[in-house]
């Protein structure tokens, strides 16, 4: 008996050339099972998974899930400090019209390490913003206002902290 044997697309593989004892014998298709199933299945089981990951949300009765961002102003610049009346002017001319909605701004004193490699000290600014995770433009808008404050105030840079918060009015 000799045989020899073709994969098909698909995953079914046929026998051509079947011979037993001098006598040909019609081919025969042999199907493999469970293929496609179990790809259909994966693939339901990952639809229905990513589906109950977004209708579930964290937060509590009458709360919704926004996004946080918390951005940090030293106050220190080459040759003195950024005062209060600049800082509220900067915040008036680009904070503000970025998030109409409202902000949070809260004063003290933070630390951080240099380019040098320097611990320094200075007085400090940060603004929490919140904003629904829909909002397409969030991230543009506020590179924006780290990109303005840096350059007028000739600093190396601005800290951003996002995360998610339940809120409610």
């Amino acid at each position: 008996m000799t045989s020899t044997g073709t994969v098909q697309p698909g995953g079914a593989a046929a026998v051509e050339g079947l011979e037993t004892a001098g006598q040909a014998v019609k081919p025969k298709r042999i199907r493999r099972r469970g293929g496609w199933f179990a790809w259909i299945t994966l693939a339901m089981l990952l639809l229905v998974t990513a589906a109950h990951a977004l209708a579930a949300t964290p937060c509590g009765s009458g709360a919704q899930a926004f996004a946080r961002t918390e951005l940090f102003f030293g106050r220190a610049r080459p040759g003195g400090v950024i005062t209060a009346a600049q800082f509220q002017a900067f915040v008036d001319a680009e904070v503000t019209p970025r998030f109409p909605d409202g902000l949070t701004l809260l004063s003290g004193t933070g630390q951080f390490r240099d380019a040098g490699g320097t611990t320094r000290a200075e007085g400090a600014n940060v603004l929490i913003l919140l904003y629904p995770l829909t909002d397409a433009h969030a991230d543009r808008k506020i590179d924006a206002i780290r990109h303005h404050y840096r350059h007028r105030f000739e600093q190396q840079s601005v800290l951003r902290a996002d995360s998610v918060s339940c809120v409610s009015f």
